[in-house]
């Protein structure tokens, strides 16, 4: 594989090994940076010493690359706020008393059913500068809200650390904000705000105005509501607005990717510019008028598209690929793509952990690599036939790059993928150019109708097509259990498999078999590991006791009244999925349980227990109306559970008995789930 040579690829690969180390590891800072002075001197001393004598070449390259390695870690260091003094983590008190509070609102996010959510940047703590960025939520009120991006707010309120998962395997909210930086929120009235009059015009206040003017202007001009959240969302990366039944339509269609704007509607602004400066030449005049059309396009349509990130990085990355094809370094793509990444990284070393950057990445090398394998399979002579096999193997290289990803992430694969595909690209195309077009327009309102006619039904038309497609949910496969050895093993697969079918070796054959076999382990030691688990968890479900047992693969669930709701199955679906287990079956719960000699006894609403009862842990459901402390002498447990069906006030009052009794209590309401095993 060529681009393993290049000695740019190396060094990418220790950068990001060492940002990977600096986020896993967190090593200090006084050690990253020693490491950094030392390795530095060595560099330069071995530079000198292999221009000279060739025996210290290979000690300059392994230098280089360690170098890199701590390069990248102490990369991702410096972009960690919390290691900041100025970093509002470090004012202790604002987490414990309400304190005065002065914020910079820098982002609109999607509003849910009780609070309006922003992202703000933190100014001052009574009257101390502090920085880092919070969430804050606005409770919603029959007045309409009037805040705007690059408003200065004051409020006195306690900042509230983000809550870790409350069940077993869920989406990890609290470590996806704090991957960006996010440590903290806030939860407050509109009454509790005070506005101040100046506001902080800056590049998101100026493109947050924009569009909110091209939002008013196309009000005016009677935009179907649906259609037009669907094209804010296509070209301006708004999604605030879109209703769920449209996502879940093209999550289960497989194109939830054309909703965020990323690589895709990047590479459509590429094709479009391209098309148009078509009758320029080639010449040397020619390609610098292109490559500057190129540039300046794709760095416009970021600024109208809010500057987000997925829509910054995908500009570079393509900004990148649009100069090494005026260099005529088609050859080198490989090349253009890894100094994009690193620039990204350099910038923004977080973005490793973005899923969205994963996928973009993966999709354009595997289609840069895997797509002239796959288009010279077939060489139809129809043009229009040849266009669609382009499309079904540009799609197909894609969806073999991040299968294994999308797979590890969400644990669904959508079987149709390839028709939404084929349908959806030739209106995404007259989607994405009358939408710009129209987009541009209305900052000015000289928007024609026929324009706006054009976009809306182009959008009727893809939402249709998109939810014919989803219909068919038994095509779309669900909980597929999938871990980390997995993912690494099936990308050992594929990659082998790939070199080995370019230029076939016996070398490179046993190179694939061995990755077979690699992935069978995975399989065997999943399995094993699987059946040597044993464990009861205790479930946050307000209002509700839902408790589960589990042998090995075989999983039972305890309840009153057991999965009944949307909201418990998703809940017992993820802890079934990750697993890798299945629904043995569920029952009405027991008042005793055991697991490897541990006693767990329940007490419901019936208050109901056997003094002679002695049991390691006893739990307490449904508000069960006991003197606790006569309890605890009587049955003498090692640990009080309360779970989430209890009320409040009851719980509290446990809680003082248990530190009372010195045992500890355990409140499923408030520290999550419990798990024994």
């Amino acid at each position: 594989m060529k681009v393993l040579n290049f000695p740019l690829t190396k060094i990418t690969i220790c950068f990001i090994i060492g940002i990977l180390a600096a986020y896993y590891i967190e090593p200090g800072l006084f050690f990253i940076n020693s490491a950094v002075v030392t390795v530095l001197l060595l560099f330069i001393a071995f530079y000198f010493l292999s221009r000279n004598q060739k025996k210290f070449v290979l000690f300059f390259s392994l230098n280089t690359y360690l170098l890199s390695f701590f390069i990248g870690c102490v990369t991702l260091l410096f972009h960690t706020e919390s290691l900041q003094k100025t970093n509002y983590t470090h004012c202790k008190k604002v987490f414990e008393t309400p304190q005065q509070i002065t914020l910079c609102l820098r982002e609109k996010l999607k509003s849910n059913d009780y609070n309006d959510r922003y992202i703000a940047q933190v100014r001052q703590i009574e009257n101390q500068n502090y920085s880092g960025r919070i969430i804050v939520n606005i409770q919603k009120d029959s007045i309409p809200n009037s805040l705007l991006i690059g408003n200065i707010i004051r409020l006195k309120t306690t900042l509230q650390n983000n809550t870790s998962p409350k069940n077993p395997n869920q989406f990890d909210y609290s470590k996806y904000l704090k991957d960006k930086q996010i440590y903290a929120q806030v939860y407050i009235t509109k009454s509790e705000i005070s506005i101040s009059k100046t506001i902080k015009k800056d590049i998101w206040y100026y493109t947050a105005k924009l569009h909110s003017r091209i939002v008013n202007n196309l009000n005016r001009q009677h935009f179907n509501p649906t259609e037009m959240n669907v094209a804010l969302a296509l070209i301006l990366g708004q999604r605030q607005e879109i209703t769920s039944d449209i996502i879940q339509d093209y999550q289960f269609s497989g194109a939830t990717h054309i909703l965020s704007v990323s690589g895709l509607h990047v590479g459509f602004i590429m094709l479009i510019i391209n098309f148009i400066l078509k009758p320029i030449g080639n010449t040397r005049k020619g390609s610098i008028i292109k490559l500057t059309a190129i540039l300046v396009s794709l760095f416009v349509f970021a600024i109208i598209s809010g500057l987000s990130p997925s829509v910054l990085r995908s500009v570079v990355m393509f900004s990148f690929l649009a100069v090494g094809n005026h260099l005529r370094r088609g050859g080198n793509t490989y090349h253009t793509l890894l100094v994009s990444l690193l620039l990204i990284l350099l910038f923004e070393p977080y973005f490793l952990f973005d899923v969205g950057f994963q996928l973009s990445y993966l999709a354009l090398f595997f289609i840069f690599w895997l797509h002239p394998l796959l288009k010279n399979i077939w060489n139809p002579k129809n043009k229009i036939v040849l266009q669609i096999w382009n499309v079904l193997t540009v799609s197909f290289a894609a969806q073999i790059g991040t299968l294994p990803l999308c797979l590890y992430y969400f644990h669904q694969f959508p079987g149709l993928f390839f028709v939404t595909n084929i349908v959806i690209i030739p209106i995404l195309f007259i989607v994405m150019i009358t939408g710009i077009a129209v987009m541009v327009l209305a900052i000015f309102n000289i928007v024609p109708l026929f324009f706006i006619q054009i976009l809306e039904k182009s959008i009727y038309v893809l939402n249709k097509v998109i939810h014919f497609v989803a219909s068919f949910d038994s095509f779309v496969i669900k909980d597929i259990s999938f871990n980390n050895y997995y993912l690494l093993a099936f990308y050992l697969c594929i990659t082998l498999s790939i070199i080995w079918v370019k230029r076939p070796s016996f070398l490179k054959l046993a190179g694939v078999l061995s990755a077979i076999i690699i992935l069978q382990i995975s399989f065997i030691f999943t399995k094993k590991e699987v059946q040597s688990q044993k464990e009861i968890i205790v479930y946050n479900v307000k209002k509700k006791t839902i408790i589960s047992e589990r042998n090995g693969n075989s999983v039972t669930f305890f309840g009153y009244n057991p999965l009944r709701n949307s909201s418990q199955n998703t809940i017992l679906n993820s802890y079934l999925t990750a697993n890798f287990c299945h629904l043995e079956k569920a029952s009405k719960i027991q008042n005793t349980l055991y697991l490897n000699n541990q006693k767990i006894y329940i007490i419901d609403s019936t208050n109901i227990y056997l003094k002679m009862i002695q049991p390691d842990i006893l739990l307490l459901t449904q508000s069960p109306k006991i003197n606790l402390e006569r309890v605890l002498k009587n049955l003498h447990p090692r640990i009080i559970i309360a779970d989430a069906s209890n009320s409040y006030s009851i719980q509290k009052l446990w809680k003082t008995t248990c530190l009372k009794q010195k045992i500890p209590f355990h409140s499923i309401s408030e520290k999550g789930f419990y798990k024994l095993n």
